[in-house]
């Protein structure tokens, strides 16, 4: 079905005598507009018109069609008619007249105030999330240049599994078993990466693989993660209204949900002094709990949540003691030029007595769709390390006994250099 093209000067001549009568757009006053103007058309552009100014009055204007469009993740509007969406391929340009630079404007106010949230040149920038999940950013021009930048990160209407994973060459096959194991031994975890790595949509796939009779609590800036799951509760931070007032912090909503009997604490995104709530509640028996948070690598973790602790006040001692007592693994993911996005690895995290939290790779994920699983595995899975696979410094390996089948997928060298490998004792349950 072809859409009839409107030009901008007729709907912003439309537009001016609608605001002047005060008339809504309908059909009628539409067409009324348009004979007064003096332009004749037919039923199919005064539609078109109707359409045009119901998008910019309730929807999101010119980029709904956008935003209907199966498999996109992000919108980023550069100013009058430069749009850049991604698809999970990276970016790519898109042709659509956006309108110029006051229309831009309109849209980003409009839907700034639809969230309840201010937005002019005393406060040139917003960042709220709209009525359907979908997470909206905008800077004003001049601030922004070449004009008024949008950005929106469109929530998946979909949960993946890791059957989609796998099939999307995010996951090794043999990844399944392990991810299984994580859950099912019930240690605390984070998820790390980079922007548009897939964190939300791997810790969203995880959530749904629990327990059904497990309790859920979820804690977030922004609603975003929808695990499929039957006994879920979500908490969502508010931020303080245009006279300051009425805020709630995701500190205080990690407090809140700790009195709501979790089975599993999850925190969308770790980013501030949250941090130290997080972890002082899974140091008190709340096991299985988890969250995201942005690093460049899982090893950058200790330094991370050393920072992240500093704004609460807390000494990087302090923060590394209860870090090593509270999370057991880092699940890190990362996105090639080309927009592919995988899981890297997986590292455990410890402490010697008088030394720094450091991280140790349990498992790597190579690119070829294989992995090699490392000697700390044993914290959380029961698949034996790969034969030869080095252990870390400091550490006491577990039992040596046969080497039992790897599963496919897992690395190990040709059967002539195999050799007796170690054994990890199993942990389900183990906190």
């Amino acid at each position: 079905m072809t859409t009839t093209a409107v030009p901008p000067d007729l709907l912003d001549r439309v537009r001016g005598t609608l605001a002047l009568t005060g008339a809504e757009p309908t059909p009628a006053h539409v067409a009324a507009a348009l004979r007064a103007d003096g332009t004749v058309c037919g039923d199919a552009m005064v539609l078109a018109v109707v359409t045009a100014l119901r998008r910019e009055a309730l929807g999101a204007g010119p980029l709904d069609s956008l935003l209907a469009e199966p498999g996109v993740t992000d919108i980023l509007v550069n100013g009058p008619d430069e749009v850049y969406i991604d698809r999970g391929r990276g970016l790519e340009f898109v042709a659509i007249r956006t309108g110029d630079e006051q229309a831009i404007r309109r849209l980003a106010t409009r839907l700034a105030a639809a969230a309840g949230r201010r937005l002019d040149d005393s406060t040139p920038y917003v960042d709220v999330r709209l009525s359907d999940g979908t997470r909206f950013h905008a800077v004003l021009a001049p601030i922004a240049a070449p004009g008024t930048c949008l950005s929106l990160r469109v929530p998946s209407r979909k949960v993946f599994t890791l059957d989609d994973l796998i099939a999307a060459g995010s996951l090794p096959e043999a990844g399944a078993a392990i991810m299984h194991d994580l859950l099912d031994s019930r240690v605390a975890f984070l998820i790390s990466g980079g922007t548009g790595t897939g964190k939300t949509t791997l810790l969203n796939s995880l959530l749904s693989m629990t327990n059904p009779a497990e309790r859920l609590v979820l804690v977030e800036d922004a609603n975003e993660l929808r695990p499929d799951h039957p006994h879920v509760v979500r908490l969502e931070a508010r931020p303080p209204n245009v006279e300051g007032a009425g805020e709630i912090s995701l500190r205080d909503l990690v407090r809140q949900a700790l009195r709501m009997r979790p089975d599993r604490l999850v925190v969308g995104e770790v980013r501030g002094a949250e941090v130290v709530d997080l972890l002082t509640a899974l140091n008190t028996g709340h096991e299985g709990g988890c969250g995201t948070i942005h690093a460049n690598s899982a090893s950058d973790i200790p330094a991370r949540l050393e920072a992240l602790g500093a704004l609460a006040g807390l000494s990087p001692t302090a923060i590394h003691s209860q870090a090593a007592s509270a999370l057991h693994a880092v699940i890190h993911l990362t996105r090639t030029p080309t927009g592919h996005r995988r899981i890297a690895e997986i590292h455990t995290l410890t402490k010697p007595p008088n030394g720094p939290l450091t991280t140790h790779p349990a498992v790597t994920f190579h690119p070829n769709n294989t992995l090699t699983v490392h000697p700390p595995a044993h914290r959380f899975t029961t698949i034996p390390p790969t034969p030869n696979s080095p252990a870390p410094i400091g550490t006491v390996p577990p039992t040596t006994q046969p080497t039992p089948a790897q599963p496919p997928g897992v690395n190990a060298p040709a059967p002539h250099l195999v050799s007796p490998a170690t054994t990890p004792s199993p942990t389900a349950g183990a906190a």
